[in-house]
């Protein structure tokens, strides 16, 4: 996938620094780096918080909670030292967004977490990356002993009197880790699992003290709404679906890439302007909207605004901004078995509805496909992922079900096919291309 692409409709807010040396502090600086830093050190931290909430920024990872009001729930008084998490480990197939902020843009993730740090008077900041980020880690280690060695992170930043730290890991390439509460158990050296919850990271997070736990772009965008405003930003997006988003096109399309598109953008213009159409002239059968773990949409279902309400509306979510294309030539049991294991594969097997489940699904799908199916499988599918969704300690259970669901419900017809047509009737007519790379 391009890294650096480009289309008039997008709106250049995270991106804005892309392809201008960013890395280096002095041009940081130079593109107004740390200036939001420096406001906020004269703000009130709940004058923060309340400019992030009336911002409508909703969590950049999959959730979509309002970025404000989640840091809202971190207790004024605590005991115990208050931390700031930035959640890099992205993971999700189809999202490949997070990635190329840390690569041109590191400083913006490091002052958002100290923006958000101040917001909740933590002291200590925390940047988790992705294991198979490595190659990363030398721009974001180099990016924070530069932002050290000009006395913007440690003791008295700034002149203000105000310490903060900031301190980069690397995951292991856990996928479940991108749950924020295996992601503090990973971080506190621990194998990466889901907590219980409640109680919730706010109250009682890393190392048992509060934690504010956002994505890399989150927080990349929180600097820019402190200095634009909090109704500039967002007015960007519709109502409660602040600013832009990265979006990560990718699947069988002309102009593959990540684009920066205000939230509520039109799908079918996403895909036939901004990303150029269907490849090689065929037609769209269906779209992940928003990385693997989302219901797909079928091309009837393509009018839609790209923003969490729009799609929830749908039947769908926006997820992780990951938009995979399918054309006609895909198979859709075969789409659904490739999903199936990579999350049998990534489960961490602690809960049963997960670690059985997915398993029994990824074995079915595959016999269905390769010809050994019945047409009870059909509705063992569906039941079986019904019965994942809703009971398992982390939304990974629920990540491999919704999109197996939404498969079997929409494209049952393509499931009987497969009984008549045996093995597979798009692989016996040789049309199936390969399904798109989504990792």
């Amino acid at each position: 996938m391009a890294s650096l692409v480009s289309h008039p409709d997008e709106v250049k807010v995270v991106t804005k620094r892309f392809g201008k040396g960013a890395t280096s502090l002095d041009r940081y600086l130079e593109l107004d780096g740390y200036k939001a830093v420096q406001k906020a050190l004269g703000m009130q931290p709940d004058a923060v918080i309340n400019e992030v909430k009336n911002s409508a920024l909703r969590g950049r990872g999959g959730a979509g909670f309002n970025t404000g009001m989640k840091w809202s729930f971190v207790p004024k008084q605590s005991p115990k030292p208050k931390y700031v998490l930035c959640n890099g480990d992205e993971s999700e197939p189809g999202t490949c967004k997070d990635r190329l902020i840390l690569e041109h843009d590191p400083h913006s993730v490091i002052e958002g977490v100290m923006i958000a740090g101040l917001s909740v008077q933590a002291h200590v900041g925390y940047i988790y990356i992705r294991g198979e980020y490595r190659y990363l880690s030398e721009i974001m280690q180099k990016a924070i002993r530069d932002a050290y060695g000009r006395g913007f992170l440690g003791k008295n930043i700034f002149g203000s009197g105000y310490d903060f730290d900031v301190y980069w890991h690397g995951g292991a390439g856990a996928y479940e880790v991108g749950e924020e509460s295996a992601l503090m158990e990973s971080l506190e050296g621990k194998r990466g699992i889901p907590r219980i919850r409640p109680p919730f990271p706010a109250v009682i997070g890393l190392w048992g003290g509060p934690t504010i736990i956002n994505n890399v772009e989150t927080l990349a965008s929180v600097p820019h709404i402190i200095l634009g405003g909090a109704d500039w930003y967002a007015g960007l997006g519709p109502p409660k679906n602040g600013g832009t988003r990265l979006f990560c096109l990718s699947g069988h399309l002309n102009r593959p890439g990540v684009y920066e598109l205000p939230l509520g953008y039109n799908l079918r213009k996403m895909i036939y302007d901004v990303g150029g159409g269907i490849s090689n002239g065929r037609n769209l059968k269906a779209v992940v909207p928003g990385g693997s773990s989302t219901p797909v949409l079928t091309a009837e279902e393509i009018d839609v605004g790209m923003d969490f309400d729009s799609l929830a509306k749908a039947g769908s979510m926006l997820g992780s901004g990951g938009v995979v294309i399918l054309d006609d030539t895909t198979c859709m049991v075969k789409f659904a078995q490739r999903i199936m294991k990579f999350y049998q594969h990534e489960s961490c097997g602690w809960c049963i509805p997960c670690r059985e489940g997915t398993d029994w699904l990824k074995k079915t799908l595959t016999r269905f496909h390769a010809g050994g199916g019945t047409k009870k499988d059909i509705d063992n599918i569906q039941y079986l992922a019904e019965n994942m969704l809703g009971r398992t300690f982390c939304p990974l259970g629920d990540a491999a079900a919704m999109p197996t669901i939404s498969i079997v419900k929409k494209f049952r017809k393509e499931f009987e096919d497969h009984l008549e047509g045996r093995p597979c009737p798009f692989e016996k007519a040789g049309a199936v291309r390969e399904l798109p790379v989504m990792a």
